[in-house]
C-alpha cells in the first residue's frame, strides 16, 4: 500500500482515466514474454483499476509466481528488462521493483500465489469493485489528502485507517491489519 522509497513529491491525484486499463495492458505485453511460465498471472490492481476512481497516474501491477522459490526467477527476468529489484520494503510476501526509465509510471511487484501481499492487493480491489459507496469515500479521501498532505508518506499515513476498515470487511485478519498500520504509518 505504500509508495516506492524516493518517492517523497506530493501526491497527484487525478480523475479516472479510461486509458489506464490499456496502460496496463501495453505493460503486461512488455513483461509477460521475459516471465513466460515463471508467472502464473499478472494482475492490475490499486486504484487505476476500479473504474470511476481517482488515483495517482500511477499503474500498479502484480506478477504473481507460483511460490516463493520462483521469486529469483522473475527476478532475473524483470532486471533482463531494465527493472531494480528493491526487496519486500517492509512489506512480507511483496518484491517491489523500480520501473526502467521511459517507461510508463508504473508500481511493480512480484508475489507469491496466496501471498499476503496479494491478498491485500486483491481485497481492496474487489472490496472496491463491489461496493460504490466505498469507491466515493475514497475518492474523496484521497482528493483531499493530495491538497492536504506535503508528501506521500503523509497521503499513505492519512489512507490507512480507510483501507484498513475495507479490507476489515474483505476478512482480513487483525494481525494483518495490524501490520499494514505498522508499515504505512512508518513510511515505507
Amino acid at each position: 500500500m505504500t509508495g516506492l522509497p524516493g518517492d517523497n513529491a506530493r501526491a497527484i491525484v487525478v480523475d479516472y482515466d479510461p486509458e489506464w486499463p490499456a496502460l496496463f495492458e501495453a505493460i503486461r505485453a512488455r513483461i509477460a514474454p521475459a516471465l513466460g511460465q515463471i508467472a502464473v498471472s499478472i494482475e492490475h490492481v490499486g486504484s487505476t483499476s476500479i473504474p470511476g476512481l481517482a488515483a495517482k497516474p500511477v499503474i500498479d501491477i502484480d506478477v504473481v509466481v507460483a511460490d516463493a522459490s520462483a521469486i529469483p526467477a522473475a527476478v532475473a527476468a524483470l532486471t533482463g528488462l531494465g527493472y531494480e529489484h528493491l526487496g519486500e520494503i517492509g512489506i512480507p510476501d511483496r518484491e517491489a521493483f523500480r520501473r526502467p526509465p521511459g517507461t510508463p509510471k508504473h508500481n511493480l511487484y512480484v508475489c507469491p500465489a496466496g501471498g499476503q501481499g496479494l491478498r491485500n492487493h486483491l481485497a481492496l480491489r474487489n472490496h472496491l469493485l463491489t461496493h460504490p459507496e466505498a469507491v466515493e469515500a475514497y475518492a474523496a479521501l484521497k482528493r483531499r489528502l493530495a491538497d492536504e498532505a506535503p508528501d506521500i508518506d503523509a497521503y499513505v499515513i492519512g489512507k490507512t485507517d480507510l483501507i484498513v476498515s475495507f479490507l476489515r470487511a474483505e476478512g482480513i485478519e487483525e494481525e494483518t491489519l495490524a501490520a499494514i498500520e505498522r508499515a504505512n504509518k512508518a513510511g515505507l
